[in-house]
Formats: C-alpha cells, sequence, structure tokens
C-alpha cells in the first residue's frame, strides 16, 4: 500500500496546467497552455541563444534560423518574396544573392512526401539572417526591415519564424467540432531532427528571464493566432484573483537542483528581444 500512495503522489516530470473554454462565435474549443503562457519565457537570441546545431554554439548567433524557415505553404513563401523588394543592402547582408538566386528553394519531401519550400541557405543559415558584425544589425533582415518601416516583425516573417515558440493546432471530432490548442513549442515538433539539437529553449532556464509573462510579451502574436477577444478573455483567466499558477517544469528542475541563471544576462535577454529577434 506504501508503494501505491507514494506513485500517486509523485510529480509527472513536465506537468502543465491548462485553459480552456468554448469560442462564442464558432464550433470550437479553446485549450491554452497556462503554465507556458503565465512562464517568463523569453527569446535571447543574440544573449546566449545556443542554436539548434547538433552543439550548442551560442558564439555563432544562428538562433533557430541554421537550416532556413519551412514555409506553411506557397502563400506563406509568396507574402514573404513580396516584402524583399522593400528590403535594402542597408538592412540585408545577403541582398545581393537574394535578387541573383531568390530567397526561396524546394525543400525536403514531408512525411507524406508533398513538396515543401524552405527559405534559401547561405553559409549554412537562412539568407535573411544578418550576421554578427554586419553594419545593418545582426539577426532577421525582416525583422529588421519592418521595425524600420514602424511595422510588426509577424507581417513579414514566414509563419513559424514569429510564432515560435508558441505552437497552434487543430482538431476535430466526428461531429466536426474544432479543438484548438495554444502550447509552448517542444523538441518533436520539429520532426526526426529536433532529436539532434544540442539545446532548446523551452527545455533550459537560461530562456525563461524575461520581464513579463509571455503571455503579455506575445500579446500581438497570440491576438494573431486567436483572436482579440480570445485573447482577452485569456488574459482574465489567466490573472484570475486567488490562482497560483504552476511554475514551468523547465523553473521547477532549476530549483530543485541548485541551477542558477546569470541576473545579467537575463535583463539583457528581455530588454533586447523585440529588437534583436531573429
Amino acid at each position: 500500500m506504501s508503494r501505491i500512495a507514494s506513485a500517486a503522489v509523485s510529480e509527472p516530470e513536465d506537468l502543465h496546467e491548462w485553459i480552456s473554454f468554448d469560442d462564442p462565435d464558432e464550433h470550437r474549443t479553446w485549450v491554452f497552455d497556462a503554465t507556458f503562457l503565465r512562464s517568463n519565457y523569453t527569446c535571447i537570441y543574440g544573449c546566449g541563444c545556443k542554436g539548434i546545431l547538433d552543439r550548442p554554439a551560442p558564439e555563432l548567433a544562428l538562433g533557430c534560423c541554421s537550416y532556413g524557415a519551412h514555409f506553411i505553404d506557397r502563400e506563406d513563401a509568396d507574402a514573404v518574396a513580396a516584402r524583399v523588394d522593400r528590403l535594402t543592402p542597408a538592412v540585408m547582408q545577403h541582398h545581393a544573392t537574394a535578387r541573383k538566386k531568390g530567397v526561396v528553394r524546394d525543400g525536403e519531401p514531408d512525411d507524406e512526401g508533398n513538396p515543401t519550400l524552405v527559405t534559401r541557405l547561405v553559409d549554412d543559415a537562412c539568407i535573411f539572417l544578418n550576421r554578427q558584425g554586419f553594419e545593418g544589425g545582426a539577426g532577421c533582415a525582416l525583422h529588421i526591415a519592418a521595425l524600420h518601416a514602424g511595422e510588426r516583425p509577424l507581417d513579414w516573417k514566414p509563419l513559424v519564424c514569429w510564432q515560435v515558440p508558441l505552437r497552434l493546432e487543430h482538431s476535430s471530432d466526428e461531429s466536426g467540432h474544432v479543438t484548438s490548442r495554444l502550447r509552448e513549442w517542444k523538441r518533436r515538433d520539429w520532426g526526426e531532427g529536433g532529436a539532434d539539437f544540442g539545446w532548446w529553449c523551452t527545455e533550459e532556464p537560461d530562456a525563461f528571464v524575461g520581464t513579463e509573462p509571455l503571455y503579455r510579451s506575445a500579446r500581438d502574436d497570440i491576438i494573431e493566432m486567436v483572436g482579440r477577444a480570445n485573447y482577452e478573455q485569456l488574459v482574465q483567466l489567466l490573472e484570475r484573483p486567488g490562482w497560483v499558477p504552476l511554475p514551468h517544469p523547465v523553473l521547477r528542475r532549476a530549483s530543485t537542483s541548485g541551477t542558477a541563471t546569470s541576473r545579467s544576462t537575463r535583463r539583457k535577454g528581455a530588454e533586447r528581444k523585440r529588437s534583436k529577434k531573429h
């Protein structure tokens, strides 16, 4: 009996709390990863991000851009290609290559054998990635150009680039009712290649260093994905009085093992997120 009782109270390693509610205007139920959205995760590109190669390589400052961006569909690719006309050599390090060869290439077929489209690679990274030392600024040329134009980077970039580390997925039951889940992007979402990453940001405490919760810092992104009304409903539920949210598993493990994160890196990562995000 004691062994059974002990097993019953043991905590799963990847324990999250979720919030769900029905959409008032659609046959849809929204499900949100409250644990991740309430966490202080933030992109730390340029502030210690170790990239997604098979070994941690913060010195390369490649972020998630090592293998190029995989477009959702042709519309996604065309939308990005249309922005290229607004890019200049001042904000895009590989502008000449983009003009000469284009920015889109054929990728490997997906799991069902369908063709895919990916951004072109230059020197083993996305053609839009400006390297460290580039006068126009390191990071995504699309992101930088959007900020210069006073526009939202998410309107310029491939869908996957501005959505990660958030992932929106949909499923439907036999009656056609849709369930939409907004959760953190995990290694498995990258397919077989994800297992080879030497580091993945949602699994390490290094990236949980923001100055505000993710649902606030990623407000525009979440609204774009789920709609303003659903976002506002989500915020009310996340901020309801008396609720003590469950800490993210990464932070619970770090606390248990005594892992500490540099306070200076924490602050710099949060402050530079929007200007340096790849």
